[in-house]
């Protein structure tokens, strides 16, 4: 890869919205969120949206909602807002149908801004659990794992990224892998639910980023008032010293944030973990491990 950690400053927005059962309402959303963040004053170059940002997050839903990527309507939909409006943006994700033997994914698409695919990532870690009065949910009832680890850069902002989709968080080598092939962002669309997001969510997101001294986004849905799945909410950003630069409450907004190239030097520069790890006692992760960017 040609780009730098984070050659300068970026400026992003992450999109928090809830989703309900009508697909149109969904996307008409997401261009109204869109709109709204771009009006927003230093304008953003990069956009993030939740996971499942067009279908309810249910395991018996998201074949309703699939779509065939790059043909279907809503990876046609946003990459045609990222070339209209010159913005780069991670497009959450989505129930994607793979044509081919007609799998389920847990899809996210990276579109640059001339509104091209830069990158797609398939949920690797499918959310089964079961917490004894807390809620029980098997993605793996209807959903396929992917196979490959997320990392692109985005040439027009110059900057090299890893991408990981809400229970792949919970996996610390996908952002190693991310972080030591130059990655200075790690983004996480996630939809924790009100029983694992107040134990987890800001644990997670703060120790990605100090694990790798790198920033970390957290874009989750809004918590549904109409019922179904809830999520959390709490988008964030964290930056590579683990600090909260920002964060969301649980309805519907935006969050706004600058991410600094200095921070991620000085952090690196002044712990430098990097140069540190001992690859003679244990492995290096990132030596030989499925890495895609589509």
């Amino acid at each position: 890869m040609s780009a730098v950690t984070l050659s300068k400053s970026l400026q992003v927005a992450l999109l928090q919205f809830h989703a309900g059962a009508d697909k149109s309402a969904n996307l008409q959303k997401v261009t109204e969120f869109i709109k709204k963040a771009l009006n927003h004053t230093p304008k953003p170059q990069l956009l993030v949206l939740p996971e499942c940002f067009q279908s309810p997050y249910a395991v018996d839903q998201f074949k309703n909602y699939a779509e065939k990527i790059p043909d279907g309507e809503t990876t046609q939909l946003l990459s045609k807002l990222a070339k209209e409006n010159n913005v780069s943006i991670i497009g959450g994700s989505i129930p994607e149908l793979d044509e081919t033997d007609g799998s389920l994914y847990n899809t996210s698409v990276v579109f640059d801004p001339n509104g091209e695919i830069v990158a797609k990532h398939r949920k690797v870690h499918l959310f089964d659990i079961s917490i004894p009065g807390g809620i029980t949910f098997k993605e793996s009832d209807s959903l396929k794992p992917g196979n490959k680890a997320t990392v692109f850069e985005i040439p027009q902002i110059d900057t090299i990224f890893g991408l990981g989709i809400c229970y792949d968080i919970r996996f610390p080598e996908l952002a190693t892998i991310a972080s030591r092939r130059g990655a200075g962002i790690m983004a996480y669309p996630g939809a924790f639910n009100t029983v694992t997001g107040p134990k987890f969510w800001t644990k997670f997101s703060v120790a990605r980023a100090i694990d790798n001294q790198n920033y970390v986004l957290m874009c989750s849905p809004a918590r549904n008032p109409n019922g179904g799945y809830q999520s959390y909410g709490h988008s964030m950003v964290v930056d590579p010293n683990g600090n909260i630069l920002v964060e969301l409450g649980h309805e519907e907004d935006i969050a706004y944030a600058e991410l600094k190239k200095d921070e991620i030097v000085e952090a690196r520069k002044n712990i430098p973990i990097s140069i540190q790890r001992r690859f003679d006692i244990y492995d290096d992760v990132s030596k030989n491990p499925k890495v895609s960017a589509l």
